[in-house]
């Protein structure tokens, strides 16, 4: 499947490197050397070299990494997270994330390079960047710093998130002395 290239979207191949240069940001990969990666008319291609079982999952997994860079120099992609708990919340403090969830303590969270969060809301978390990798790995963190619980729901959720909720405990019926 060909990848179209945007306007305003710049690659350069230099062997099994390719880099990714748009409005967005610069994102540079090195790709397996098997695979070859060729652009011609605004259109980039992945070819690979045999029809053998590795090459077709390395042929598969080239393509969403050389699309999903193209995408994110071009639109970017955004995680949206809800917090759900009484008093859960987030606020921001420079570029730092302070989040306060049920602990002793707030947890202070500083974003890598390229990761922008933003609070609209106290109980809202946006995250967005060029890299879809980073960007998911940031919203895991967060997540893991408080995960949604199953019996009462509170947790740090992506949006749109469903939770299989679970029933408590059933009391002390049937104990009899």
């Amino acid at each position: 499947m060909p990848i179209s290239i945007p306007a305003g979207v710049q690659v350069t191949l230099t062997g099994s490197h390719i880099s990714v240069t748009g409005e967005r940001g610069t994102l540079s990969r090195t790709l397996s050397p098997a695979m070859t990666v060729s652009s011609t008319d605004g259109v980039l291609t992945v070819a690979r070299p045999t029809d053998s079982r590795v090459h077709r999952s390395l042929h598969g997994l080239t393509r969403t990494l050389v699309a999903n860079m193209v995408e994110g120099v071009s639109r970017g992609y955004t995680r949206e997270m809800d917090l759900v708990g009484v008093g859960f919340r987030a606020a921001k403090q420079g570029s730092d994330l302070v989040l306060t969830l049920g602990y002793s303590h707030p947890i202070r969270y500083s974003p890598p390079e390229g990761i922008t969060i933003e609070v609209p809301v106290p109980t809202q978390i946006v995250i967005s960047g060029a890299d879809k990798e980073t960007v998911g790995q940031v919203a895991a963190k967060i997540r893991s710093f408080r995960k949604p619980e199953p019996y009462k729901g509170k947790g740090v959720l992506y949006r749109g998130e469903r939770l299989r909720r679970k029933a408590g405990k059933s009391g002390k019926a049937g104990k009899t002395k």
